[in-house]
């Protein structure tokens, strides 16, 4: 019983003291609420006190703005009425300026008007006085006029034409000496070789078993060789050389180099000559571009297309009446550019036109038409300055001389050639004589290349097996030969060797 009381007792305690704890929270609580709502109050006079300061603070500075606007507006209104009044001012200037230009004119114009009539005036007493000339001499002004020059020619004839045939010699001895000069100082200023090139080139070698294992077996190697290089072998009891001999002396240097490689080699045989050959063509061809990039750096020309100068290096393997035609050229530029110096020329357009002038010669043996006219071609094609094309192309006078370069050009070419012993003719008319052959021989259907040999003596043609029999070869070979008789001048007699060679190449895998 006294359990149950106390937990009652301690049960409602609890509850009076939970009542108790809620009523003080719900009184803090109040007192807070009304604390915060004081803040809040006092607060939002604290803000409106702040608006009210910030747009009085505006309101005041809008003011000082709109004052200064307006004071500046005041000036501004001044300074236009200031430069109107100015313009005013000078729009006045100007119309009393023009009044007093336009008075000034008509005054001009009443002098002119005088001046006229003075002039006037005077030529009519100047055409009496020359109508009362003429009534009292009874000559017209024409009349008398010729009969004073007659007079005056008649006594002074005589000492007139010994003047102008004075000054006429002088002239002509100052103009002669003055060429001469140039001339004499162009060629002293330049000395080189004139040494003229020979149609034989001979390789050294060690021992006479090279020249047996050159002619091989029934003599098939040395067929291969001057098959493959188009020259011909002279393999003579001369100890210690072979001579290549052949007009074309490109043909002879491919020869050249590809021989003393199969001796270098040692290995002997008719492939092997054949990719030596072909070597030997690609590195003369590197050999030409060389030459050609080396005589437009020694002539100082820069602007020449590579394929104009890589043409230009074929001239080194070229010759003229015995010539080399490259050295030719070179000598040429040279001489052209002192030339142009001393006459006052374009020294590059001269030198230029001296040094491609020949060019169609690269290719004459290719290309018909005279190597002037394939020279032309070239250029124009490569896009070469004119100006160097109309120097080059009056050089064998087939062309009018346009400009002074074109006759310093030809002049070049005459000094250059006319050396003593720079040029041999006979030697020309040969190389024209072989090429000519070649050329006829070419010209029938079948033939795959052919050679002139033997100084022109022999002809050796390559005909394709597939194209031709052994018959129609023999038929070919007779008709070759009546149609050289026919279009050809030689000495002697011309040996028509033909050739068919059927060659079978089989693989064993």
């Amino acid at each position: 019983m006294n359990g149950i009381t106390i937990i009652l007792i301690g049960a409602g305690a609890l509850l009076l003291g939970v009542g108790i704890g809620y009523y003080l929270r719900l009184i803090i609580a109040l007192g807070k609420r009304r604390s915060i709502e004081i803040d809040i109050k006092q607060m939002l006079i604290g803000a409106k006190e702040e608006a009210q300061r910030i747009i009085d603070e505006a309101k005041h500075k809008s003011e000082e703005k709109l004052a200064k606007i307006e004071e500046e507006d005041k000036k501004r209104e001044q300074e236009f009425k200031e430069t109107e009044r100015r313009l005013i001012k000078k729009d006045e200037l100007l119309d009393t300026r023009q009044a007093e230009i336009n008075k000034e004119i008509e005054n001009i114009k009443l002098k002119v008007e005088d001046i006229k009539k003075v002039q006037e005036k005077i030529s009519g007493i100047e055409e009496e006085k020359r109508t009362e000339l003429e009534r009292v001499a009874k000559l017209t002004a024409e009349e008398a006029k010729d009969e004073l020059l007659k007079e005056i020619e008649k006594k002074y004839e005589e000492d007139l034409l010994v003047r102008m045939v004075k000054l006429e010699n002088t002239n002509e001895e100052k103009i002669t000496r003055r060429a001469k000069d140039i001339l004499t100082t162009s060629i002293q200023r330049l000395a080189s070789s004139t040494a003229s090139d020979l149609m034989v080139t001979t390789v050294a070698i060690s021992n006479n078993e090279i020249k047996g294992k050159i002619i091989g077996k029934e003599g098939r190697n040395i067929r291969a060789f001057e098959r493959a290089s188009g020259v011909e072998l002279i393999v003579d009891d001369t100890p210690g050389s072979i001579v290549i001999s052949s007009f074309d002396p490109i043909r002879r240097q491919v020869a050249r180099l590809a021989l003393e490689n199969l001796i270098l080699d040692g290995r002997i045989q008719p492939a092997k000559i054949e990719e030596v050959v072909e070597k030997a063509k690609e590195e003369i061809n590197k050999i030409i571009k060389e030459k050609g990039e080396q005589a437009v750096y020694e002539c100082g020309i820069f602007n020449f297309d590579p394929r104009i100068i890589a043409i230009i290096g074929r001239l080194y393997f070229r010759t003229s009446y015995g010539q080399n035609v490259l050295q030719h050229s070179i000598e040429m530029a040279h001489i052209a550019g002192m030339l142009a110096e001393e006459l006052g020329a374009d020294v590059a357009i001269s030198k230029a036109g001296a040094l491609v002038h020949d060019i169609g010669k690269a290719l004459d043996h290719e290309v018909q038409g005279t190597h002037v006219e394939i020279g032309m071609r070239i250029l124009q094609k490569f896009g070469a300055d004119e100006r160097i094309i109309t120097a080059m192309k009056s050089h064998h006078e087939d062309y009018p001389y346009e400009t002074i370069e074109s006759i310093i050009v030809q002049t070049a070419d005459a000094i250059s050639g006319g050396r003593p012993g720079a040029r041999r003719d006979s030697v020309e008319n040969y190389l024209k004589r072989l090429q000519e052959l070649e050329a006829l021989v070419n010209a029938f259907p079948a033939v795959e290349k052919s050679y002139a040999l033997a100084a022109g003596r022999e002809i050796r043609i390559f005909v394709t097996p597939e194209k031709i029999t052994d018959i129609e070869a023999k038929l070919m070979a007779r008709d070759i030969a009546v149609k050289i008789e026919q279009e050809l001048k030689y000495p002697g007699e011309i040996k028509v060797t033909m050739i068919r060679e059927t060659r079978i190449i089989e693989f064993a895998r």
